[in-house]
């Protein structure tokens, strides 16, 4: 097979999965709700989430939604022209705040029910 042919079907491929990956963040989305009021999963004051208590698949839930949050961090950084650590500061202490009280957070590096 030609060096184009090759590249071709990979970029056909990755096409046709970004979809599945795009559903992979949205059904994250549509559990996180759940595996925090499960208390599985919490905020953290650097704007990402954690995994409060190992169970079912909160870390995979943990990771999904965390990329997705790094890379929105990122495009503010950049659309702002500051610091990405800003960025996620300022999202962190807005998450904090936001948690709803019987749900975690982490706070100086302790899980706590808010």
């Amino acid at each position: 097979m030609t060096l184009i042919k090759r590249a071709t079907m990979l970029l056909l491929m990755l096409c046709l999965s970004l979809p599945a990956l795009a559903m992979e963040l949205e059904e994250a989305k549509s559990r996180l709700d759940t595996v925090k009021t499960e208390g599985l999963v919490g905020e953290k004051p650097d704007g990402y989430l954690g995994v409060v208590s190992p169970g079912g698949d909160a870390a995979e839930i943990v990771k999904t939604i965390n990329d997705a949050r790094r890379q929105e961090y990122q495009r503010i950084a950049e659309k702002h022209d500051i610091p990405v650590a800003k960025v996620e500061a300022v999202a962190g202490k807005k998450a904090l705040e936001k948690t709803p009280a019987g749900q975690y957070i982490q706070v100086d590096g302790n899980w706590v029910r808010k």
